[in-house]
């Protein structure tokens, strides 16, 4: 099994799905790590409530983000991770991360890419009137929600439903699609021509 960390910045839903399914057997990973950048992230408490190292690495303690970003590159290779998943993680990462694990850094957006960009994706989509909207989960490259898509899922938006009941709907997609997508990953199902990821079914 593939060993993989997870980086937080909140409240972490998306780390506590994953929890749960490696728990029951349906996600098939090492999580071996979870890092944040914000000391009150509660997902660190989620990690260690599960037994999982969790660790705050402050950005303000590095003079350069480079440094910032040798030093987490030396706590997953001390763990020997293969791939990076990010999970409501708020900060950029730079070109010294991205280069060292290009094509392997996860990240997933609550909207069909390339559509609604940006950190309020389901808001924007919400008071645009869209009448389908979605998940994404895509490799992370040099620009923000950019990189070639994994998976994707359509959620329609219903005439009369509120934003909040929007962002519930979508919620339950991104636990069960994230999921989905890392084990393809972590399986190495797939292969990335050009922007095109081509999923493989599993072999039985």
């Amino acid at each position: 099994m593939k060993n993989i960390a997870v980086f937080v910045s909140g409240y972490g839903t998306n780390l506590q799905a994953m929890i749960n399914r490696i728990a029951k057997g349906t996600l098939r990973v090492n999580l071996k790590l979870v890092l944040s950048d914000k000391s009150s992230a509660f997902a660190l408490r989620r990690a260690k409530k599960a037994g999982i190292p969790a660790f705050f690495v402050d950005p303000k303690k590095f003079t350069h983000k480079n440094d910032y970003e040798h030093h987490l590159i030396s706590l997953l290779e001390d763990e020997k991770i293969d791939f990076i998943v990010l999970a409501g993680f708020m900060r950029i990462l730079g070109p010294v991360f991205l280069k060292k694990y290009k094509n392997r850094i996860l990240n997933i957006h609550p909207a069909l890419l390339p559509a609604f960009k940006g950190a309020h994706a389901i808001h924007d989509a919400y008071e645009y009137g869209a009448k389908v909207t979605g998940v994404t989960v895509h490799f992370v490259d040099e620009k923000i929600d950019n990189g070639p898509i994994i998976m994707q899922e359509v959620v329609s938006v219903g005439d009369h439903e509120t934003m909040s009941q929007l962002e519930k709907r979508i919620h339950k997609v991104e636990h069960g699609i994230y999921s989905e997508a890392i084990q393809k990953v972590c399986d190495n199902r797939f292969s990335i021509r050009g922007r095109r990821v081509v999923l493989r079914a599993k072999i039985r």
